[in-house]
């Protein structure tokens, strides 16, 4: 059948109504439909080829700057989505989530046409026109290439084996694929990932998270080998090790192993080593897609893609390209930043602008939870000359660096790996001279980061979209044409400014706060919009007033029924204050889910169940007692690194069974599930150990009874270590006691975490009386003053003065208020009393553990659990559907046998 030649004026638009949308999909999903673009003679035809975030950033650029209605505009889109955020893939794979990339106007305008589950085959240069996979010939008077890029596989033995994660359906293919082996299988499936940068992190960190067990192949000999130097790869290592992902670095896979039926078995490596493996994903990086413009004889990089000049024009001059396309001094880039840097350059010149592509920002960070990455600017220290300022701690998985010129005065670059607390205000500081001593803003160190840095208006914040300073600043005082955007969620909508990576939204906050204060403007600190008052003005107005109950809270100070943001705090001051039960007196309505229950709850809804060991030592008669419980129960047992036992696996209706038998046994409730104290980890000290110079063991036990129950902005722990060799741990809880010859030592603000930090030295060589009355005054300090869900770390950095304004209070009282510190602390031990004790006592509080109104007694039977290493743990969703999934006998739970 003859090709059909379509005008601009008959391109199709799609179907925006409700019906075209499939909620359940990752991005949303329509169809080509019949409607025409309205234009007229003038307008020149613009044809985009590919439908990913550089496509998006050009056409919104136009949609939005096309104001004389100049360009209509066709859109080529080969994936049956809408544009959508490949930055974020690795979210996909733990969940149905939305990557549409917004804004979704450009789509609904009637001068842009989306054509989506359509590929262009070919490009008449001579006849500026453009053939798709339907037949059409569609006219162009600019023709924009944003094919992007592939993922490579090699020629190795057991290609056709190998599965990729590029694009949605990729991702969705490995979780389906990953499915069907646990089935098949009858076990956790073995994935090895090839490819130890960016994308191979992420994919093996996903499918880890799905419950693989997953191993990264890597040629390198350190991971993120192109971003990172030896130091930070090893940093990085040894955290990826920590999740469970096993690393095999140096070396690469050379050969897909199978057996008889075909079905992957491993994988051969080139060290002549074999591992197994059920599933191989290859994520080695990135090969441009060029084959268009190869065709059509553009000129293309020696390395591949599509060379471009400095105005992204190809060697046609109506052709442009951007992107991971594009050749640019014969380098192609897979990152979002110089893709949309590209696209605003051509959006540019289509509008009849001058702008050019002059630099690419290859900044990175690693988006996989609980592993924090930077890189920026000339991280692997190439400039001649360069200086290096290191700060390294392997054990605990922190590496950071600072690259400066040789005087050491202005900031070429850095790595971060560990806590990239510093990443968004250094990183737009390249090229230029920082205001303190380098070392200053290693804050795994310990340092204070400065904040004396004044960015100029040139200084990119936003590399992403390409905001800088200036912008931002602009934005939050306004003009005579628009208003001022004087809160955060206001700012990224009109700046755009950290709305796609979100890194740099730290950064705006803190230009968005210095405008407001510059310009003689109140900073709200407001909790939330029911609340105009701070936490701290709060809790010190609920404090003075002496409330007692949520209803006077709200009736005196908030407005409307509070939301999840005010409710947790207001429970937490409440709690705080009061030493009645957490629950009574509609307390309870306030609390999450795990305080309500007084348990966590697991990712299947059952409850994990953590009785208080305190300092870790436990008699073998309670031992015994625990061990009971696991085995009537059915619970899954372990020891958590905080010196205590975890019972995972209880539905609500049997956490008083449990808790009755614990209770009975002399256990208290460890209060894992509450914004309180967690424990008091200690090692054996003084008592066993022949290096003790102290009874850690002891001091620990005391500090956990005193504490315990008290509740705080956030979690905290305690760390006691009988001497300086720090067994413990001392240094990463938010009070640390390191054991000297003539006392204890005492550190604050110490946290583990997303954003680890050191704790800091506050006194030395205490008697233990005068070490228990700093705590008191420090703990009831950082609880009336600190910020919701604040850690003691944070708390500290804000605090004006840092440690010496809370050496101050604590040690010297500046502020006249040691004694009611310590008296307030005081009223906390007299009064407390073990919460779940008291829910045991009262039939009505024993009311709210049911799974059914209606059938109390009846578990939930959505709850399904499978056996592993002897033990039980959440069945994967693959597992629910198997088929040799069945009932244990009088259990109602459906568990799979081994």
């Amino acid at each position: 059948m003859p090709a059909s030649r379509e005008t601009a004026s008959a391109y199709s638009v799609p179907d925006t109504s409700a019906s075209a949308r499939d909620a359940t999909h990752a991005v949303t999903t329509v169809s080509p439909a019949d409607a025409a673009i309205v234009e007229s003679e003038t307008m020149r035809r613009v044809i985009v080829i590919g439908g990913g975030p550089a496509a998006h950033r050009l056409t919104d650029a136009l949609h939005s700057r096309d104001t004389e209605h100049a360009l209509s505009i066709v859109v080529l889109a080969e994936e049956n989505h809408r544009p959508y955020d490949r930055v974020a893939l690795s979210q996909r794979l733990t969940g149905m989530t939305d990557l549409t990339l917004a804004p979704t106007a450009p789509w609904d305008s009637e001068r842009i046409a989306l054509r989506i589950n359509e590929r262009a085959t070919s490009i008449d240069r001579v006849a500026h026109t453009v053939t798709t996979s339907t037949g059409a010939v569609l006219d162009y008077d600019d023709l924009v290439l944003a094919t992007g890029s592939s993922a490579p596989v090699p020629e190795v033995p057991g290609r056709e084996h190998i599965r990729v994660y590029r694009t949605l359906d990729d991702v969705d293919a490995l979780v389906a694929e990953l499915a069907a082996l646990t089935v098949s299988l009858g076990r956790t499936p073995k994935v090895v990932v090839a490819g130890g940068g960016l994308l191979g992190l992420e994919a093996a960190g996903g499918l880890h998270k799905l419950g693989a067990e997953s191993a990264i192949v890597h040629s390198g000999g350190w991971l993120m080998s192109a971003q990172l130097d030896e130091g930070g790869g090893q940093a990085l290592g040894r955290l990826i090790l920590a999740q469970g992902i096993e690393l095999h670095l140096g070396t690469r896979a050379r050969t897909i192993l199978c057996d008889d039926d075909n079905a992957v078995t491993g994988l051969q490596l080139g060290n002549g080593r074999d591992i197994a493996a059920d599933m191989v994903v290859y994520a080695i990086g990135i090969s441009p897609r060029d084959e268009l413009a190869r065709a059509a004889g553009l000129t293309v990089g020696a390395r591949g893609g599509i060379t471009i000049g400095n105005d992204c024009r190809t060697s046609d001059p109506s052709i442009w390209a951007i992107g991971e396309v594009a050749s640019w001094n014969d380098r192609c880039v897979g990152l979002v930043a110089p893709a949309n840097a590209m696209a605003e350059v051509v959006a540019d010149r289509l509008l009849g602008g001058s702008a050019e592509f002059t630099t690419i920002d290859d900044a990175t960070k690693l988006k996989l939870s609980g592993v924090d990455v930077a890189s920026f600017g000339d991280a692997l220290a190439s400039t001649p000359g360069s200086l290096e300022i290191v700060y390294a701690d392997p054990a605990r998985g922190l590496y950071q660096k600072l690259v400066m010129t040789d005087d050491a005065k202005t900031l070429l670059g850095g790595i971060f790996v560990g806590d990239a607390t510093p990443y968004s205000a250094l990183r737009p500081m390249v090229g230029r001279e920082l205001s303190s001593e380098p070392a200053a803003y290693l804050s795994a160190a310990g340092a204070e980061v400065p904040g004396g840095d004044e960015l100029p208006d040139d200084a990119l914040v936003c590399s992403c979209n390409m905001v800088s300073a200036g912008a931002v600043r602009s934005a939050v005082l306004g003009d005579e044409h628009t208003d001022a955007c004087t809160e955060l969620g206001s700012l990224k909508v009109c700046t755009r400014a950290g709305t796609q990576c979100g890194s740099c939204v730290p950064l705006v906050k803190k230009i968005l706060e210095a405008e407001l204060t510059a310009s003689g403007q109140t900073i709200s600190h407001a909790l939330c919009e029911h609340f105009e008052l701070s936490r701290q003005e709060l809790f010190d107005s609920v404090r003075m007033l002496g409330l007692v109950s949520s209803d006077e809270i709200f009736s005196r100070f908030g407005t409307g029924r509070g939301c999840d943001v005010c409710k947790p705090a207001v429970g937490s001051i409440l709690a705080s204050q009061n030493t009645s039960y957490i629950l009574d007196a509609g307390r309870g309505t306030l609390q999450d889910t795990n305080d309500r229950a007084m348990a966590n709850m697991q990712k299947d809804g059952t409850y994990s169940v953590v009785p208080r060991i305190p300092g870790g030592e436990i008699t073998p008669t309670k031992l015994a007692v625990i061990a009971q419980v696991a085995l009537d129960f059915d619970l899954y047992t372990k020891i958590t690194g905080g010196q205590r036992i975890d019972l995972f696996g209880a539905r609500l209706e049997q956490l008083p069974d449990i808790w009755r038998i614990l209770v009975d046994a002399g256990f208290e409730s460890g209060q894992a599930y509450g914004k309180s104290l967690r424990n008091v980890k200690s090692c054996v000290g003084s008592t066993w150990c022949r290096f003790g110079v102290q009874d850690a063991v002891g001091l620990a036990i005391r500090l956990e009874l005193r504490y315990r129950g008290l509740r705080a902005p956030h979690k905290f722990k305690f760390g006691v270590s009988g001497c300086a060799r720090e067994c413990a741990e001392a240094r990463a809880k938010d009070v640390g006691i390191i054991a000297s010859d003539n006392g204890w030592n005492m550190y604050v603000g110490g946290n583990g975490g997303f954003q680890p930090a050191h704790g800091q030295l506050l006194a030395t060589d205490l008697d233990e009386e005068t070490l228990i009355k700093y705590i008191d005054r420090y703990m009831m300090y950082y609880i009336r003053t600190a910020d919701r869900m604040q850690r003691t770390a944070r708390w500290m950095e804000d605090l004006g003065g840092g440690l010496e304004h809370v050496r101050d209070v604590v040690i010297n009282d500046s502020l006249g208020l040691a004694e009611e510190l310590e008296q307030a602390m005081l009223a906390h031990v007299d009064n407390y009393e073990d919460e779940w004790a008291a829910t045991l006592a009262d039939p009505e509080r024993l009311r709210r553990f049911r799974s059914f109104v209606n059938a109390p007694t009846e578990p939930d039977p959505s709850i399904a659990l499978v056996t592993e290493r002897d033990q039980i743990r959440p069945a994967t969703p693959a597992e629910r559907a198997s088929s040799s999934t069945v009932l244990l006998s009088g259990s109602r739970i459906p568990v799979r046998k081994e």
